[in-house]
């Protein structure tokens, strides 16, 4: 049986604006956090994306900045294990090129 990514929660203001159209075959699947406007390389790293386990464990990522879309990709190192729950974490010290911040925090619970 094939596994799929659903999103669970999402917290915050910003809940609205999260979409789930597809349910996605998983394994190392990537997240892609599209903003409106270019962000701040040197403000998306580790520190200020993750993703953790329900136990409370940060998983291993790889992120990267595409700046043509103003888009994070976040990608675990090892798949994602069948049946756990994880969050997607993102602070507000994420930060667009002119220096401001992001208004609130977002966490995205989602299950495998």
């Amino acid at each position: 049986m094939p596994n799929y990514l659903n999103i669970v929660n999402v917290s915050g203001e910003d809940k609205r604006l999260v979409k789930q159209d597809l349910k996605f075959r998983t394994g190392k699947f990537i997240w892609r956090i599209v903003f409106n406007i270019p962000l701040n390389p040197a403000t998306v790293n580790n520190d200020n994306l993750m993703v953790y386990t329900s136990q409370g464990a940060k998983v291993d990522t790889r992120i990267s900045y595409n700046p043509d879309l103003h888009a994070i990709e976040i990608e675990p190192t090892e798949a994602y294990a069948s049946g756990e729950n994880y969050t997607l974490h993102v602070t507000k010290k994420v930060e667009s090129k002119g220096g401001q911040n992001l208004k609130n925090e977002i966490d995205l619970e989602f299950v495998v």
